[in-house]
């Protein structure tokens, strides 16, 4: 994953822009991308600071969780419900969700599914 550039070269190529330069030539001059120098400009306009977003994570999890309550009322009605099984009941209510999208929502609840115990060891095997 690319790392975000220093605030301080922000700083300076914006500084660079307000001081008469165009966004290309800013841009040339501290060796960034032309596209970058604009973005910075104009955030730093609507925003008011050239402070680098939060890179990564997990941007789509709001559309699962509007429907935890769904979600954990069907895990508690049937304890051993599949994911597939709970894709389908979201399926039913107009919510469109993946299989992945539903691992990471347990995941993030820190509930684990087991479908069943542990078998006995077997007659021969040392304990």
């Amino acid at each position: 994953m690319t790392r975000t550039l220093s605030v301080d070269l922000r700083q300076r190529v914006v500084a660079s822009i307000d001081g008469g330069l165009s966004c290309r030539q800013a841009a040339e001059r501290f060796g960034v991308s032309a596209a970058s120098a604009i973005r910075w400009r104009s955030r730093l306009k609507e925003v008011g600071d050239i402070v680098p977003k939060r890179q990564g994570g997990d941007r789509k999890s709001q559309r699962i969780e509007a429907h935890a309550q769904l979600i954990l009322d069907a895990v508690t009605a049937k304890p051993d419900i599949t994911l597939a099984e709970l894709r389908e009941l979201l399926t039913r209510h107009g919510i469109s969700a993946g299989i992945a999208s539903l691992w990471r929502f347990f995941q993030h609840r820190k509930i684990t599914l087991k479908k069943r115990q542990r078998t006995p060891p077997s007659k021969g095997a040392a304990i």
